[in-house]
């Protein structure tokens, strides 16, 4: 695990993160809504790398942003005899009838990263959810901008004292794309600016998208309007980044810069942050929620009692794994970097 990980990890969690469990041969059937989503990338990764640890087998499939397949894909792995589910929903609001075919069978199932409705959570008794709080991460990446700011007046291009902003979602309807647009502009007015949206659009946590959409803004209102980005995640971010560029911003001339700040702290976005083409970004912390998925799958496959003790995490309400977010600056993104 990386340096920043371990000392995150000891400062918000009550228990220890390595729980001691006996050798399991526990097959656990995990689905992934797209495997091209590079913040899903590290939870995958960190979910094979725990159950090396625990000695069982996971099988993880691309469900390829489709949710009927998703459904289909849950079918086999019970025709299959696995002993416990894990779930990165398509669209969270069809978490009911996932729950549903796991509730008949019996089966353990742990939802990622998509939260379910709280009916749904309340409706079995061996469910649960990892993920973060979207709120959060809304919140520090716009006191990410706030700071910046206050630190450097001439960001203030036009001199009006406001922050004339873009701002770039994730997918319509989605949860933590709805919470953390909402929270991020808040907390640049608890900062005390004014603010001023230029722009808004979804780019579905693609790259690609958000390149094309950065550029629509910048054709609209001109790059001399803009004063900051955010972005819902690093891949969209970095994709604002990509059409500044083509502009000649961002490149490392002072002069040509627009702070831009997403959420995951992915690898391509501390890199760069590295060299200067990215502001600041929020730990979505991949590792420790593939981590708790799996730990918590093993465990109520094997009948054994999920805990905070057992598992290493806090359980909020007997079901729910939160995994704080952090904001990453330039002060601290070297020690995430492998």
């Amino acid at each position: 695990m990386k340096k920043f990980a371990v000392v995150f990890t000891a400062a918000v969690l009550a228990v220890s993160v390595v729980a001691a469990f006996a050798a399991t041969d526990a097959l656990v059937g995990a689905c992934i809504y797209k495997f091209d989503d590079t913040f899903m990338t590290g939870v995958r990764n960190a979910m094979r790398a725990e159950m090396d640890k625990q000695g069982g087998e996971l099988e993880i499939v691309d469900s390829q942003n489709r949710q009927p397949m998703q459904n289909d894909q849950v079918d086999a792995y019970i025709s299959k005899g696995a002993n416990a589910l894990i779930v990165n929903p398509v669209d969270r609001t069809a978490a009911e009838p996932l729950m549903n075919k796991a509730k008949v069978e019996g089966l353990p199932i742990v939802f990622v990263n998509r939260e379910p409705y709280a009916e749904v959570m309340n409706a079995y008794d061996k469910i649960w959810y990892v993920g973060a709080k979207a709120e959060e991460s809304g919140t520090q990446s716009g006191q990410i901008i706030a700071d910046y700011f206050k630190a450097n007046p001439k960001a203030d291009r036009n001199g009006d004292g406001k922050i004339q902003y873009i701002m770039i979602r994730g997918e319509q309807g989605h949860q933590d794309a709805t919470l953390r647009t909402e929270f991020s502009t808040k907390a640049m007015k608890d900062a005390g600016f004014e603010i001023v949206e230029l722009g808004n659009d979804t780019a579905n946590w693609d790259k690609v998208q958000a390149t094309d959409k950065m550029k629509g803004f910048i054709s609209a209102v001109g790059i001399d309007a803009i004063e900051a980005v955010l972005a819902n995640n690093d891949d969209m971010a970095l994709g604002a980044i990509e059409a500044l560029k083509a502009e000649g911003y961002n490149m490392g001339d002072p002069a040509k810069y627009i702070p831009v700040v997403g959420v995951d702290a992915t690898a391509p976005a501390l890199e760069a942050m590295k060299d200067g083409s990215m502001l600041g970004t929020v730990l979505n912390d991949a590792d420790n929620q593939g981590y708790a998925a799996v730990r918590v799958a093993v465990l109520a496959a094997d009948g054994k009692p999920v805990t905070e003790e057992s598992i290493g995490y806090k359980i909020t309400d007997g079901k729910y794994i939160w995994i704080p977010y952090r904001p990453v600056t330039v002060d601290n993104y070297q020690e995430l970097m492998k």
